[in-house]
């Protein structure tokens, strides 16, 4: 099973390298608190070309987003809805902002 370190930080690389008009439309800083075995905290920057993600919450984010590595998982094994898992309290975003979020949902879908 994947975790959410080796997905944040290779497969969603991998995704905006693929398809940069992605890290276009989502244009934030994104901090990720992934809780659990295989977690760890981490930051998408997608203002950036290149060199998106990086371990450790560095600088201001326009949204943080709080889960467990297996939800995380889940999520982007298409296993767990996303949508299900936030009203259910499994996935937080502070601030909520339902626009990047569904941007966000791209990428991670």
């Amino acid at each position: 099973m994947a975790t959410a370190k080796e997905i944040i930080e290779t497969e969603i690389p991998n995704r905006l390298q693929a398809k940069p008009e992605l890290a276009k439309e989502i244009n934030a800083v994104i901090h990720f608190d992934v809780s659990g075995e295989g977690g760890g905290k981490w930051t998408l920057d997608t203002t950036k070309s290149e060199g998106w993600v990086s371990e450790g919450i560095n600088g201001a984010s326009k949204m943080t987003v709080s889960v467990s590595n297996d939800d995380f998982v889940k999520i982007t094994e298409k296993k767990l809805n996303a949508q299900m898992a936030a009203m259910q309290g499994k996935l937080k975003f502070k601030p909520m902002d339902m626009g990047l979020a569904m941007k966000l949902a791209k990428l991670l879908g």
